[in-house]
């Protein structure tokens, strides 16, 4: 099948839906949820049933954290490119949800066990669209959740979550000329200021309910109500639903303080209280800490509770 033909154009550079009327398609389940696979003409010297492993430890994660997959299918496109390594990956939902990514020619086993995009994309499939000044929230979200979902899935270790979470708020933080999450869209304030809201709003979650809910049980009711990708919802609508979910308003609460203003984080003071401590490349932690049970019901995740979504 050659890339002259007008939809196979379209699915290589926008939308991936009309590729699925042309090339062949891998289908399995994980959690609920058909996964479908289809690969663009070119060859991954690697082979096809490493990547489809691959997409399923990605769906994997996600059942995971959400107590099942998010949406009842998904189609994933993968598209060949030069080089190796995992490339960009982009998740669509008007049509259905579907996910393309660009997958190096010369890509090895080994990048696809470290990779996160997939993971990051398939956590997209589990929040409604929402208006473009929240986009925060749908990147923070998907960087918060996916290697929590990959610990509780049993692909990553605990101490990775906690080092990258180290290494990446930082530069969430509130520049000169913030004005806070609504409307400051640079890449920091996107993808980690969203992380650090999701961080932020777990552990306040947590210690308003002597740790018996968090910010996964107010993700986990937005799905069992609907709010998924294929979705668009105000974003009070889903902030609400969270609350209700948790039993506190601290989404609603912690979304008006931060919204329009830039709201400062002591993050060395934040890591000692959760007894997270950095030595170079080393991550360590302090069970004595004023929130290390917070810490650790974080990492290992809700259990699936009688009002929670199933798979």
């Amino acid at each position: 099948m050659g890339s002259s033909q007008p939809g196979f154009l379209d699915a290589r550079g926008g939308m991936p839906y009309e590729a699925f009327n042309q090339l062949p398609i891998s289908k399995f389940m994980v959690g609920g949820g058909t996964i479908e696979v289809a690969f663009a003409p070119g060859e991954i010297e690697l082979g096809r049933q490493p990547l489809l492993d691959w997409i399923s430890a990605a769906a994997r994660a996600v059942a995971a954290y959400y107590g099942r997959f998010p949406v009842s299918r998904v189609q994933v496109l993968v598209i060949p490119a030069p080089g190796r390594g995992i490339g960009s990956g982009t998740t669509f939902g008007y049509r259905g949800a579907a996910i393309k990514v660009a997958v190096g020619r010369e890509t090895l086993a080994e990048d696809l066990g470290r990779d996160w995009v997939m993971t990051h994309e398939m956590v997209h499939l589990a929040f409604p669209d929402v208006a473009d000044e929240h986009e925060w929230i749908e990147e923070g979200i998907a960087t918060y959740v996916e290697p929590l979902g990959r610990v509780q899935a049993g692909q990553l270790p605990v101490e990775k979550v906690w080092a990258d979470l180290v290494w990446g708020l930082p530069k969430g933080l509130p520049q000169s000329g913030d004005h806070g999450l609504d409307h400051t869209p640079t890449w920091g304030r996107t993808y980690w200021g969203g992380a650090l809201f999701c961080l932020l709003a777990d552990i306040e979650i947590r210690e308003r309910t002597q740790n018996r809910r968090g910010l996964q049980d107010a993700l986990r009711a937005i799905v069992a109500a609907g709010g998924n990708v294929e979705v668009h919802w105000p974003l009070e609508r889903a902030l609400d639903l969270g609350d209700r979910a948790t039993g506190v308003p601290v989404l609603r609460e912690l979304y008006d303080r931060m919204k329009a203003t830039p709201v400062q984080v002591d993050l060395p003071l934040l890591w000692s209280r959760l007894g997270v401590k950095a030595e170079g490349p080393t991550i360590l932690f302090d069970d004595g800490a004023p929130l290390a049970p917070i810490r650790r019901t974080i990492t290992i995740g809700s259990s699936v509770r009688d009002d929670a979504p199933r798979s």
